[in-house]
């Protein structure tokens, strides 16, 4: 009986583990679902008209493909390996993948040896669907049957055919160099412009395999293009000037017509749609060298317009149904931003991006993300946006390719992100495109170098170029100290607090309407009059005196100082309260904003830890901590040039992740750690980590309280009681907190999160969400318990006696740290009515967990980050529904999701005709090709991974 009875509970324990493991299957379920922003490094640009697609290829491989909005795809090669080159093949979009032009790789090199001969530097994809003509930098032109990318050797151009047709009075015959340009005629299929880098362009029939026509040029060649009508070809040239020539007629040699020097000596590109004509670059080398200008001509308008980055290659959109009437749009990719211009409205206004929206338009120093925004909420953060857009065109979005088949999001998602210019940013985060709402400046507040008065968009009248500036990208801070740090958003209340760099913390209210005010700083001293310290940090900023007019959206009310100003660490903000609690490295502090006082001021800072007041700016001369300081010396440059290029950019944000991520001590082989003691003379053990405002059991089991937990980055905790007036006093009678727990972590890792769970185990809820009717009022008649989470370990606490209940430790199974939590709702993919709270974790090692709650057992364990991306997993944040967000570009946010039931990810269908094509295809269609998912969804792709030999 002894034995059967055991081999039962064996049974029912192995049933019991089944069941568990189906479970885990309708609740989690990892995937890296859609890249948000705009493409780091881009490097080539490609359109369809008849499709509507836009591609764009990156300097690491990746192909990226968008329609309307919502409609997405992307590739990316097996190898590092830059995109050059980016075309639609005409009627052959069907189903390719990146390895397509491995074929023709083998068969160009198998014939010609030399790399550099073979070396592809420009394409032409022939509108009849059937031919791809390769220009190389030998001067050879290959001609490739499509799709089976069969050469067609008796049908190639070589140098030396050219050579000979090449009238002996141009220059004796000299070489030619590379093929620069291959134009087809407009109205001949037939014929071909090859464009040579020694400035030469012959027009090649292809029927007889000769020369018609020669055009000599002898200025080195930047770009082709031939006019519509095939009458005419313009040509630009290295001296800065574009020339126009007559082709029409039986004479083998063409005339120069026209030649022209807008500006000065610089190369350009040309490209002409009637009525207007567009020039790339141009410019004088010695007055406007760091411009990136297209110029625009249309009748007598003339306007250069200036980008805020390198140009990489522009189109233009034109209407019809064939896409050949009137320019509509002029599409613009430069390295940091996707700009298209309304060229039908009067002032040619910038039609704004639904997607590819520049995220790093400063950098990003920080990201919040707030679930489910109740709809009055979002209609009037959406309205405030609306107002500061007035500048834009009217214009739909031009690019409306195929259909985004993704159901509605099941609700309203805010993404905040904090940037170095002391900026805010709201984004609709709900669907696939991450789509700019509204933008909160904090910059008025304080006096800083900037000019309210300065425009960069308008030029000076009379100005020769006419510059305006277009695009959003602005690689400049007035002041470092504006960065904004941290943020806490209450859906509920429209309640916002931001804080910043130089130890400034914000209250915002949101208002409809514009208004005009002063905000007052109230200093919190958060060393306490302790003496033999001094800050050797930057200084606070300096408040405005004068009322500032804050247009209509957040408006600050309310400021805190901290002293000394040193980066915020830590912001929670309790709407219900009117409580905002915030940390530094020195001790933290909790401010009531009704009152606009301070409640409560403690500080944590070691007496021996003298680094943390060396400030994050400043230099420290110590071998010990040289790996910490050597990034705290990179983050000094930021106060000292007050005007600093964008190429600084991902340098400062990996330094900033570093400093944050590595505030503890830094260890090398983090793999071999075990849990170790540490010593209570490491620096920055007093900066706070976490706050917490919980309503819970402190002083008995039977009457709760209102709190605050702080968490430090030495192991302690520390939990207040604070005493709340009623509310019809709340604006007279003061708020007090009396000190009630504090906990010494036995091995003093530091402490990232802290939670109460109530009677049934559950997280509490957030501030105003029960009132709301939006969650169960949690259970006060059971025993609370408290979670502490350190890096290295999560442990529960009974309350209100605080005694250890049960632990789960990390760092002893392989060395991980936590670097990143949240606490999440994973629902069933099986039932509705089903659902698990969880904690959600990212280590060091860049590993995603979920821990359950309140067994606080490990559930799942996926790859996800590369644990050399520090800087990345620093900027990692959670959603309440199982989603994530980081960053894998300075520009870019990576979407995940652990949730089995809540993921967003495109579902795109682009339908095409299968039509025979015509021979007399026009140019502007260019295409004519299926395709249906990520999968087969297929352009041809010009890189270094399908020629080996294509670099830049």
């Amino acid at each position: 009986p002894l034995k059967f009875f055991g081999l039962t509970n064996r049974f029912r324990r192995h049933g019991q583990e089944s069941q568990r493991e189906r479970i885990k299957q309708e609740l989690y379920g990892f995937n890296k679902t859609v890249e948000h922003g705009f493409p780091h490094q881009p490097s080539a640009l490609g359109f369809s008209p008849g499709l509507q697609l836009l591609a764009i290829g990156t300097r690491s491989g990746a192909i990226k493909l968008y329609g309307g909005p919502g409609v997405e795809f992307m590739g990316l090669h097996d190898e590092n390996a830059a995109v050059t080159q980016v075309h639609f093949l005409p009627h052959q979009v069907s189903g390719c993948s990146t390895h397509t032009l491995a074929a023709p790789y083998h068969m160009l090199h198998s014939h010609f040896a030399p790399p550099s001969v073979t070396r592809v530097t420009a394409v032409l994809a022939h509108s009849s669907g059937d031919l791809l003509l390769l220009g190389t930098e030998g001067g050879h032109v290959f001609i490739v049957k499509v799709p089976g990318f069969r050469e067609l050797e008796e049908r190639n151009i070589s140098l030396e055919k050219v050579t000979n047709s090449v009238p002996e009075e141009y220059g004796g015959r000299r070489s030619l160099e590379h093929v620069e340009s291959l134009q087809e005629n407009p109205v001949n299929p037939r014929q071909v412009l090859i464009g040579y880098g020694r400035g030469l362009m012959v027009i090649w029939d292809l029927d007889s395999q000769s020369a018609v026509k020669h055009i000599p040029a002898t200025q080195q060649l930047e770009s082709v293009w031939w006019t519509e009508d095939g009458g005419h070809v313009l040509s630009s040239h290295s001296d800065g000037s574009y020339c126009r020539w007559k082709v029409a007629g039986d004479d083998p040699q063409s005339e120069q017509e026209k030649s022209e020097v807008p500006y000065g000596e610089d190369p350009q590109k040309v490209n002409t749609v009637p009525p207007f004509l567009f020039l790339s670059g141009g410019m004088p080398r010695a007055s406007y060298g760091d411009r990136h200008c297209i110029s625009v001509i249309h009748s007598k308008t003339h306007v250069a317009l200036d980008f805020t980055s390198r140009i990489i290659d522009f189109f233009v959109i034109r209407d019809g149904p064939d896409h050949t009437g009137e320019p509509s749009a002029l599409v613009v990719l430069v390295e940091e931003e996707l700009v298209v211009i309304d060229l039908q409205t009067e002032g040619w206004p910038v039609i704004q991006t639904p997607y590819l929206v520049p995220l790093h338009c400063s950098a990003i120093t920080c990201s919040h993300h707030v679930s489910a925004i109740p709809l009055k909420l979002w209609e009037r953060v959406l309205s405030a946006g609306t107002l500061q857009n007035t500048h834009y065109s009217k214009k739909p979005w031009p690019m409306t390719g195929g259909q985004n088949l993704a159901p509605d999001p099941p609700q309203r998602d805010l993404l905040l992100t904090g940037h170095e210019d002391g900026t805010v940013r709201f984004w609709d985060a709900s669907g696939v495109c991450l789509y700019p709402m509204y933008k909160l400046s904090t910059a008025g507040v304080f006096l800083t170098d900037s000019d309210p008065n300065d425009n960069l968009n308008q030029g000076t009248e009379g100005e020769w170029p006419p510059f305006r500036k277009v695009g959003c990208f602005d690689p400049y801070s007035d002041d470092p100290r504006l960065g904004i740090q941290k943020i806490h958003l209450c859906k509920y209340s429209g309640y916002l607090t931001v804080a910043g760099t130089a130890g400034q913390i914000l209250v915002l209210e949101l208002n409809d309407e514009a208004a005009e005010q002063t905000v007052e700083a109230t200093v919190a001293d958060l060393l306490q009059g302790q003496e033999g310290f001094r800050w050797k940090g930057h200084t606070r900023l300096e408040v405005r005196e004068e009322p500032v007019t804050f247009p209509p959206g957040f408006q600050p009310f309310a400021l805190v100082q901290c002293q000394p100003p040193a980066v915020v660490t830590a912001l929670t903000l309790h709407s219900e309260w009117k409580l905002v609690t915030f940390g530094t490295s020195h001790g933290f502090g909790l401010y009531d904003y009704q009152q606009k006082n301070n409640v409560l001021v403690r500080c944590t800072l070691n007496p021996s830890d003298q680094l943390a007041m060396e400030g994050p700016l400043s230099r420290v001369k110590s071998i010990k901590k040289s790996l910490r300081q050597s990034f705290r010396r990179i983050r000094r440059s930021r106060v000292s040039l007050r005007k600093h290029h964008v190429n600084n950019a991902a340098k400062l944000q990996q330094a900033n992740a570093r400093l944050e991520a590595e505030l503890a001590e830094m260890e090398l082989a983090p793999v071999q750690r075990k849990i170790e003691p540490r010593s209570p003379d490491d620096s920055f053990t007093g900066l706070v980590r976490t706050l917490y405002f919980a309503d819970t059991f402190l002083s008995d089991s039977s009457h709760n309280t209102p709190s605050l937990w702080a968490g430090t980055n030495g192991g302690s905790v520390f939990a207040y009681q604070l005493r709340l007036p009623p509310v019809e006093r709340r604006g007279e009678d003061p708020v007090t907190a009396h000190p009630a727990k504090e906990i010494q972590l036995m091995h003093r890792a530091p402490v990232v999160g802290i939670l109460v769970l109530d009677g049934h185990g559950s997280p509490l809820p957030e501030p105003l969400e029960v009132a709301h009717d939006l969650a169960r009022s949690p259970d006060m008649q059971g025993s609370h318990s408290l979670l502490v989470i350190s890096e290295e370990q999560f442990k529960v606490f009974t309350l209100p006696k605080v005694s250890s209940k049960m632990k789960l430790k990390l760092t002893a199974i392989d060395g991980s740290r936590v670097r990143r939590v949240g606490v999440a709702w994973f629902g069933s993919t099986r039932t509705d009515d089903y659902g698990e709270s969880g904690l959600t974790v990212l280590t060091n090692q860049g590993d995603l967990h979920v821990v359950s709650l309140p067994g606080v057992k490990l559930q799942v364990q996926y790859p996800c980050i590369r644990r050399e991306d520090v800087s990345g997993i620093a900027s990692c944040v959670f959603t309440k529904h199982g989603q994530g967000f980081y960053l894998i570009s300075p520009s870019e946010f990576e979407r995940f999701s652990l949730s089995a039931r809540c993921v967003v990810e495109p579902r795109s269908l682009v339908e095409v005709s299968s039509e025979t094509p015509s021979t007399t295809q026009p140019r502007a269609l260019p295409d004519g090709a299926s395709l249906y998912s990520p999968s087969t969804l297929e352009v041809q792709l010009f890189g270094t991974i399908t020629f080996s030999c294509f670099t830049e």
